[in-house]
């Protein structure tokens, strides 16, 4: 399916989301919002889709809010941002982060701003070695929202966080990887092929027990050991009470590949 600014296919149990606004560099208008979270909500509601891949089209993956959408300018009456924020960039990170199914990001060139942040919302992110991440937000007086200020610290540390969100600097994909940002730097012609294949390989896995676990992580950082160590109780007796848990034990014992149903 394809609307005005999204491009959306199934194949193999991939749901293969396109963020297409090429000639904007696939800046969020209100409308692309809208038809990216009909196209995720849709992925969820078919249970032919295991997992969702996600990536921009033409020369780079995001730039964030079209600006144009929202201009503004010295003297004039002046925006609510909170309203935008609240209305579709919160949401978005949380239809993304808190699926069961999981999402794979191909960032294929420039991420910025809040384009940056919905690519680090994903479970795990490519980028092509030509692709830059940059939160460009100091740059017109504004913080890293579409959770930013939530993941930069966690994932590469306070000080590093600070220096990317204060500076507006550029990050290299490959220094991205270095410090643990994202999942892996690749050559840009191998972007595709690359990501897609591991979301195939995770939409044929144990989507029930892979939905448990991205979710056990997220969710670590708000418990203390002893919670932790409880919920992680409660999750593998569920767990092993699965279709996927006994079939994956057969397979095993079998000497054969796993036949998984998400059940």
């Amino acid at each position: 399916m394809t609307s005005e600014t999204i491009a959306h296919a199934n194949q193999d149990g991939v749901a293969r989301i396109t963020l297409n606004r090429p000639d904007r560099l696939n800046s969020f208008t209100a409308q692309m919002h809208e038809e990216l979270a009909s196209a995720l909500d849709a992925a969820d509601d078919d249970p032919a889709v295991r997992a969702i891949w996600l990536t921009g089209a033409g020369r780079g993956f995001c730039a964030g809010q079209d600006l144009n959408d929202r201009a503004v300018a010295p003297g004039s009456e002046p925006m609510d941002l909170g309203e935008t924020v609240e209305k579709y960039w919160a949401p978005l990170v949380e239809r993304l982060a808190r699926r069961d199914k999981p999402v794979v990001c191909a960032v294929n060139g420039v991420a910025a701003g809040a384009g940056a942040n919905v690519a680090l919302a994903c479970d795990i992110v490519f980028a092509a070695r030509s692709a830059k991440f940059i939160q460009s937000f100091a740059n017109i007086g504004l913080i890293p929202d579409t959770g930013g200020t939530w993941v930069l610290p966690r994932v590469i540390g306070q000080a590093r966080a600070i220096g990317l969100a204060l500076t507006a600097e550029p990050l290299s994909a490959k220094k991205a990887e270095e410090w643990g940002m994202i999942w892996k730097c690749v050559d840009d012609e191998s972007l595709e092929s690359e990501s897609l294949a591991l979301a195939k390989r995770l939409a044929a896995g144990p989507t029930r027990g892979l939905a448990a676990t991205k979710h056990a992580l997220r969710g670590a950082f708000q418990q203390d050991l002893s919670s932790e160590l409880a919920h992680e109780c409660d999750l593998m007796r569920e767990l092993g009470f699965s279709d996927d848990y006994r079939e994956g034990v057969s397979a095993f014992m079998e000497k054969r590949k796993p036949e998984f149903s998400g059940r």
